[in-house]
């Protein structure tokens, strides 16, 4: 089994120090990564507040939940990232997605490409950036980029690339995390290009098989290799698990099953959540489990009992 380990996703704070206190508070509670996403609304953005995270820390490790492909040329992101990974000495974790949310092609008057397109830029994108980080050039011709003798530098600390993380909930592009990433995450399906109640309805184990089966078969021989990721979004530390999880269901009318089996959530007490976690990693294979800043603290038992294990 692979080991467990712990990331918070935030997307701001009040004020410069602020940011810096909480990605101490989140290296000193256990977790093993700070993430952002990557979005045009009330957040900070990403690469200066990923670099000003890993300055104010040691050992914390720094990453994007994700990176929108569209939103950066590949050799632009390419040195950005080289650059934070070098002066991190080796902390970062490289996100990267194909870009969903509706609002932010809207607000930057961006094409929305169909998905399809989108998911292939991504890939072209991907390509580019591994050829600069491992060889120190790229000559690529796709069709959606074209680079020629490009010069990848500087080269990141850790070769041959920082670790790739993809994450998603369709069949291609969870194919292309199989065979290109190191990290892959499962999500609920945001097709819809906004947070609604078709997520909700994607949120099921059985859901989570079926997209685990998908990644099996793309990766084949390196699927031991992946580490799987899981963003969760209903945890709660609480003395009931059965009443919490009862109320939660009656509120998003769906079946408590529903709640009581998805890996989104966490309910219960600590102890009821480490053994919950144990028994998904033994059948779904999520080890590294990532939760938002408001639930940090309360978490911390946990990860204190979990992480390395």
């Amino acid at each position: 089994m692979p080991s467990f380990r712990f990331g918070v996703q935030l997307s701001r704070a009040d004020s410069g120090a602020v940011w810096r206190q909480t990605a101490r508070k989140i290296e000193d509670l256990g977790y093993s990564t700070l993430f952002i996403p990557d979005h045009f609304e009330d957040q900070f953005g990403p690469l200066v507040a990923l670099t000003v995270a890993a300055e104010a820390t040691t050992t914390l490790r720094v990453g994007s939940l994700v990176f929108g492909n569209d939103y950066r040329h590949p050799m632009v992101l390419a040195k950005e990232i080289a650059t934070l990974d070098l002066i991190s000495e080796g902390r970062v974790e490289f996100g990267l997605g194909a870009g969903w949310m509706t609002s932010d092609y809207e607000q930057s008057g961006m094409a929305l490409d169909p998905a399809g397109d989108r998911i292939s830029r991504m890939a072209e994108s991907l390509a580019v950036m591994k050829s600069l980080w491992s060889t120190g050039k790229a000559t690529f011709e796709g069709e959606h980029y074209q680079v020629s003798g490009a010069l990848g530098a500087p080269t990141p600390r850790q070769r041959p690339h920082p670790p790739v993380i993809i994450g998603g909930g369709g069949r291609r592009v969870l194919g292309i995390a199989a065979r290109e990433a190191d990290i892959v995450g499962v999500n609920p399906s945001l097709a819809a290009g906004y947070i609604g109640r078709e997520v909700l309805e994607t949120t099921s184990a059985e859901y989570y098989h079926r997209r685990l089966q998908w990644i099996r078969e793309a990766a084949g021989g390196r699927f031991d290799q992946l580490e799987l990721q899981c963003l969760t979004f209903l945890v709660q530390i609480v003395p009931d698990r059965d009443e919490a999880i009862a109320r939660l269901a009656g509120a998003m009318s769906v079946p408590a099953e529903q709640i009581d089996g998805s890996p989104i959530a966490m309910i219960g007490t600590t102890d009821q959540i480490i053994e919950s976690l144990r028994q998904r990693r033994e059948e779904f294979g999520f080890s590294y489990i990532v939760v938002h800043e408001a639930e940090m603290e309360a978490l911390a038992p946990v990860v204190a009992a979990l992480h390395g294990t």
